[in-house]
């Protein structure tokens, strides 16, 4: 499974929110591939595939086509396949997970990063100037961590006709030097509703008709951001 407050489980919740599970994710190569298990991600081929693919399936599908591919797939291999999608008129949403970094192999930098494999500082590829630039007019960046804003941005461009891109911007947790405060579920007020279960965070468990947070906790908030009953408190002590 995905790490314990990885960005993408947020991204995962909140595309399967909007554009609801019988969507059709077309998926690449990385971290997220795992989406598998949470029902978001149906196609795996090759790298950049996941634009491809969906272009594909989104010519004769009437359901929506969502296309899942990470910032260091999208600069090593996605790039292509957006124009082809802009260049054909494609009506799919590409979702570009940009946890600024190659995760998969090693937390290796790319061009979005603004460091070279010397460790050098150099220039930073931006994420949405470059996909506006390859012509693509609907693009909104949002933070998988603040959901229920980010619910509602998606929502208003999933309204748009023709291609749109989505770019959900969070570093990896792995590499995050930001100190948080862990989560408690607070028992009196849980009504084990298991809606916090649906993230896929490994850190949650269920027992005695109960929500529990484990030591694994990085304190990102997401659950506690979509808990519809405030049970998910942060630890202040």
């Amino acid at each position: 499974m995905l790490c314990a407050g990885c960005p993408h489980l947020g991204s995962f919740y909140i595309l399967k929110k909007v554009f609801g599970k019988d969507a059709i994710f077309t998926g690449d190569i990385g971290c997220y591939t795992l989406g598998i298990k949470l029902g978001t991600i149906d196609t795996c081929l090759c790298m950049g595939a996941g634009i491809t693919i969906g272009t594909g399936v989104s010519r004769f599908e009437k359901k929506n086509v969502i296309s899942i591919i990470g910032d260091s797939t999208f600069f090593h291999t996605g790039i292509p396949g957006l124009i082809n999608a802009v260049y054909n008129k494609s009506n799919q949403v590409i979702s570009i997970l940009d946890n600024r970094t190659t995760a998969m192999t090693g937390h290796q930098p790319h061009p979005g990063t603004g460091i070279n494999a010397k460790g050098e500082e150099t220039t930073e590829i931006d994420l949405k100037k470059f996909v506006e630039g390859c012509g693509v007019k609907n693009v909104i960046e949002v933070d998988p961590y603040k959901i229920r804003e980010s619910v509602k941005k998606v929502k208003d461009i999933k309204s748009k006709d023709g291609l749109k891109v989505i770019i959900f911007k969070r570093e990896c947790a792995l590499i995050s030097k930001e100190k948080r405060l862990q989560y408690f579920v607070n028992p009196e007020k849980c009504k084990g509703c298991k809606h916090c279960l649906e993230l896929g965070c490994i850190a949650i468990t269920f027992k005695d008709k109960k929500a529990k947070i484990g030591m694994l906790c990085n304190g990102c908030g997401m659950c506690a951001d979509i808990c519809p009953f405030g049970a998910i408190e942060k630890n202040e002590q």
